[in-house]
């Protein structure tokens, strides 16, 4: 049982690793790159730039939470499936499995209290937009 535990939690990780993604990707850059840089050629930055930079930086700082919940729980996936039934070590495969949902449920509930704060005031709080 356990063998096939640890092979589905692989397969299921390659199968991450390697999905496509989406097909729309491109258009969003495009869109998205037009505010940043203004001039005849597109090569001169502007001020709103910022928003193009602080759209990049939350879009990596998400990709990097949801891949260390992903590498968290497979390290305390592990960690149980070769405990032995040691009790010191299913605590501490507990433990880091803990850890990884309450890492995910903060990063969700951090979300879920912006789109509350818009829904509330009517003031879009997500969208970093520099007026002008």
């Amino acid at each position: 049982m356990k063998y096939f535990v640890f092979l589905s939690i692989l397969i299921s990780g390659l199968f991450f690793l390697i999905s496509p993604s989406p097909v729309t990707a491109q258009e969003e850059w495009s869109s998205q790159n037009a505010k940043c840089v203004a001039g005849p050629d597109n090569d001169v930055a502007t001020i709103k730039g910022f928003e193009c930079l602080f759209y990049n930086i939350l879009q990596v700082i998400s990709l990097i939470a949801g891949i260390v919940f992903f590498v968290m729980f497979l390290v305390g996936s592990f960690q149980y499936l070769f405990s032995l039934n040691d009790p010191k070590r299913v605590a501490q495969a507990g433990s880091t499995l803990t850890m990884a949902f309450v890492g995910l449920l903060g990063v969700i509930i951090s979300w879920l209290i912006l789109r509350f704060i818009q829904q509330f005031t009517g003031i879009n709080v997500t969208n970093f937009v520099i007026p002008g």
